[in-house]
């Protein structure tokens, strides 16, 4: 994503978190209860995860602590792998941007954050016999963060939504790992057909903030996409577009 590149550690990232949030929580009276039910109290990031996204999902204040065991029924299936895509989702911001300072902001601040891991459950509905569920957690994506992922897309790890805002990807969109995605931008159909119709974005790319990408085509492994760009085509690995219509630069 960017040439800044920050070392972390990540066996001890948690408590990293922990004593950040503790001394934050003694220097900002307001926010020390805030800081105590979503980190302090917890064990593990999964678990803190966990109560972050209850306290988004929960209709009623009540429901918190049923949402919460529920999600972490999830994520401790020995199968499913949302904990290390998790994992790898807060090391890849981390890491690679320079405007946070401390282990926690993108787990408890980041729109994109959030919504990337409440797709990662929603997808487990999706192909588990739950896409009421599934869609649920879908539609309070979108007005909780304005972010649109279908649960049925294919999403790889290590993933920065950056910013968020107005993101929308479609059922059958696939994102591979390491990619980065700006605000605004769609991974679409093209309004016609059915079966396999959404772009196919490989690993490492990047695209821009503005972008739509319309139909079954392919951004390949490392390409950039300039924000503002209208793609119809496959562009090719490693390769950069821009313009209304993209166009190799």
């Amino acid at each position: 994503m960017a040439d800044f590149e920050r070392e972390i550690d990540v066996d001890n990232l948690w408590l990293n978190i922990l004593q950040e949030t503790e001394h934050e929580a003694q220097n900002s009276p307001l926010l020390s209860a805030f800081l105590q039910r979503n980190i302090i109290d917890h064990s593990s990031l999964e678990a803190g995860l966990c109560y972050v996204l209850a306290e988004k999902l929960a209709d009623d204040e009540k429901d918190i602590s049923q949402w919460q065991s529920y999600l972490y029924g999830i994520i401790s299936l020995p199968e499913v792998t949302i904990k290390a895509e998790a994992l790898a989702d807060l090391l890849c911001q981390l890491r690679s941007n320079a405007s946070i300072k401390d282990h926690y902001s993108p787990l408890l601040f980041f729109g994109g954050y959030q919504a990337l891991q409440c797709y990662r459950f929603a997808h487990y509905c999706w192909h588990n016999d739950q896409r009421a569920m599934a869609s649920f957690i879908q539609g309070k994506c979108v007005s909780l963060f304005g972010v649109d992922i279908h649960p049925g897309a294919k999403i790889g790890s290590g993933i920065f939504l950056d910013h968020s805002v107005a993101v929308v990807i479609g059922e059958t969109a696939v994102v591979e790992d390491d990619v980065t995605i700006f605000q605004s931008v769609t991974l679409g159909g093209t309004g016609k057909g059915s079966g396999d119709r959404h772009p196919k974005v490989r690993r490492g790319a990047f695209i821009g903030s503005g972008t739509v990408v319309y139909g079954n085509i392919e951004i390949g492994a490392n390409a950039k996409v300039a924000g503002g760009t209208v793609v119809v085509k496959n562009v090719a690995a490693n390769s950069t577009v821009l313009g209304p219509i993209a166009k190799p630069k």
